[in-house]
């Protein structure tokens, strides 16, 4: 066995990822919080704790809305961590993954770092080669969120984050609200809203690295089993910016609509394979009406099982392609290559740029509102 050399905070991760891999204390739900740390300049950062009446735990920090940690059993009703990060704020503030965060002003990728509104030209700035990803160099991944938790039946905690008019080159003040709930039926429910106080654009979500086997493994993601429920996707260019086409899936590494595991295609010679990396693609979800089941994912060998639902039009499906072995995370783990897959729930990259896609504009007096739900069980 190769010895890890352990921090405080990777011993104090360890000695919690064991607590959470024995089978947990049932029949009370409860919401506590700590101290995490401070930012270099002085600003407190919390973490809560929200349990659920099964004994489900997630950990979730005010420093970016990040979820830390997040337990599911298996089909021994064995709980462990099935989600990525850090061992402690140190690790958060350095680390260029986004583990667990919330995203925004705008999630994923704006094209050359530029959009036009209301006429006017705005110029985010570029963190991803010539675009901007994810908000921004210091988007809201990167601030500290007002919380207040909620106990009850189910556990919930609010986050709040004022985004100032030219933060980070979007206009207007975005006052912007989350809340994560906890449910009894082992559902991380997450509840976005934001108001404006001039025309901006906005798309919000959260950057969850998962690995059902646990995170804690250190393996790869290649045998999880995945169904998409979606017909078409968004190609995209050498950028990683969609060309603007709704590409049918059928017939192409990209068809998700039975369920596949994920290394089954993700090596085949394909263009859209080389841009990625692997995925790294938003998928057109087939029409429906509000919240709706939009994805599956199973782990035969802990026959867990993730269900990710919303009312956004598109998903994000990331194969953990820029992971390389050399972040180490929780507990000291090596995050290896294709360690992880993300679900992003969104409207689609670069829709300020692409008027035939679904408009992501927030104007005054509107209310942007959206749900997306994580759901584990096992089988």
């Amino acid at each position: 066995m190769r010895n890890i050399p352990f921090t405080a905070g990777a011993l104090a991760t360890a000695l919690a990822l064991a607590c959470f891999a024995q089978a947990p204390q049932k029949g009370k739900s409860s919401m506590t919080h700590e101290p995490y740390g401070k930012l270099a300049d002085g600003a407190p950062v919390e973490i809560y704790t929200l349990v659920n009446a099964n004994g489900m735990r997630a950990r979730i920090t005010t420093y970016g809305g990040a979820v830390v940690s997040l337990t599911a059993p298996d089909r021994g009703g064995k709980y462990a961590d099935v989600v990525l990060g850090m061992d402690d704020l140190q690790g958060y503030t350095t680390q260029t993954n986004f583990f667990g965060a919330l995203i925004g002003r705008y999630g994923n990728r704006i094209g050359h770092g530029t959009f036009e509104l209301d006429g006017k030209r705005y110029n985010p700035p570029k963190n991803d080669g010539d675009n901007t990803l994810h908000g921004g160099p210091q988007g809201f991944d990167k601030r500290v969120w007002t919380a207040k938790g909620m106990a009850g039946a189910e556990p919930a905690l609010e986050l709040q984050y004022v985004s100032k008019d030219g933060e980070e080159g979007f206009p207007g003040t975005l006052r912007a609200r989350v809340l994560y709930t906890l449910t009894n039926k082992n559902e991380l429910k997450i509840e976005y809203s934001a108001s404006t106080d001039k025309d901006t654009v906005v798309n919000l979500t959260n950057h969850s690295y998962f690995n059902l086997e646990g995170a804690a493994t250190g393996s790869n993601v290649l045998g999880h089993e995945v169904t998409l429920y979606a017909d078409r996707f968004t190609p995209v260019d050498a950028g990683l910016i969609p060309t603007g086409e709704l590409k049918p899936v059928a017939g192409t590494p990209f068809d998700f609509t039975k369920s596949t595991a994920i290394g089954a295609r993700i090596g085949q010679d394909d263009q859209q394979l080389k841009f990625g990396k692997g995925y790294d693609h938003n998928w057109v979800l087939n029409a429906h009406a509000g919240v709706a089941k939009a994805a599956e994912v199973y782990e035969p060998k802990t026959g867990r099982v993730l269900e990710v639902w919303t009312d956004q039009p598109g998903l994000q499906f990331y194969t953990g392609n820029f992971l390389d072995g050399k972040t180490r995370g929780k507990g000291g783990v090596a995050y290896p290559f294709r360690g992880a897959f993300c679900m992003e729930t969104q409207h689609f990259p670069d829709s300020p740029n692409k008027l035939k896609f679904p408009s992501t504009e927030l104007k005054p007096g509107q209310t942007y509102k959206t749900t997306t739900i994580y759901k584990f069980a096992a089988r």
